[in-house]
């Protein structure tokens, strides 16, 4: 598997391009709550999949990522729309740069899973840590929206082993409800396929991709969400 901080740096463009394939998030996020006209802080923004759709229909939007690199592309895509209330900055979960109370929604696309995996160190700390800091900064009755991976390359979940606790923990420890829908990648062709996939998910895969001709290459995603009440 190759290096996901490195791409992150240095394969900005091509993870860009690789997540432009999945389908919009923006219905699945309006089913869980309404979006107009709130303050919205999105968790591991990335090259912005979750900020890009949510930007034009809230009051505003606080994009955070560890990576500088794909803050740029965000800033770039939005720097024009002189409509949008937004902000990018780099960041690390475990302390939001945000003030209490500050966020009617917090969003977090394929981002804690780097925190919590078993092979983190400290990762039921870590989770523990962000945990506190998205209620810390989430408003009472504000609503906490997490997406993980369930699986590239399978059409029902097939969760990695190494994230399983911490999807447990969200549901059993936190009490998250939680479902799973598909996000599956529409290449334009085989060749675009067998890049995209081998330069983020590694050689297996791709040689997968390309002995089965998956054009379609079939994902799931978990999604976990939470309601802050008022207790």
């Amino acid at each position: 598997m190759p290096d996901h901080t490195k791409v992150y740096k240095n394969q900005t463009e091509l993870y860009d391009q690789m997540v432009s394939k999945q389908p919009s998030l923006l219905k699945v996020i309006e089913e869980l709550t309404p979006i107009n006209q709130l303050d919205v802080i999105d968790m591991g923004a990335g090259s912005g999949r979750l900020t890009d759709i949510l930007a034009p229909q809230v009051k505003s939007i606080l994009a955070l990522d560890s990576s500088a690199e794909m803050l740029k592309i965000v800033d770039e895509k939005l720097k024009d729309n002189t409509g949008l209330s937004y902000k990018t900055q780099v960041a690390d979960h475990r302390k939001i740069p945000a003030a209490n109370d500050s966020a009617d929604l917090v969003v977090a696309g394929w981002t804690i899973c780097y925190l919590g995996s078993s092979n983190v160190e400290n990762n039921v700390h870590n989770i523990e840590t962000v945990m506190k800091e998205i209620m810390r900064v989430l408003r009472t009755k504000g609503t906490v929206i997490i997406f993980e991976t369930m699986g590239t390359g399978f059409e029902t979940p097939n969760p990695p082993e190494f994230l399983k606790h911490y999807y447990s923990l969200l549901e059993n420890e936190y009490g998250f409800s939680h479902k799973w829908i598909r996000t599956d990648y529409q290449f334009d062709s085989l060749q675009q396929a067998d890049e995209l996939t081998r330069f983020f998910f590694g050689d297996e895969l791709a040689e997968r991709v390309v002995k089965e001709n998956l054009i379609t290459l079939p994902e799931c995603a978990g999604v976990w969400w939470l309601k802050k009440d008022t207790n």
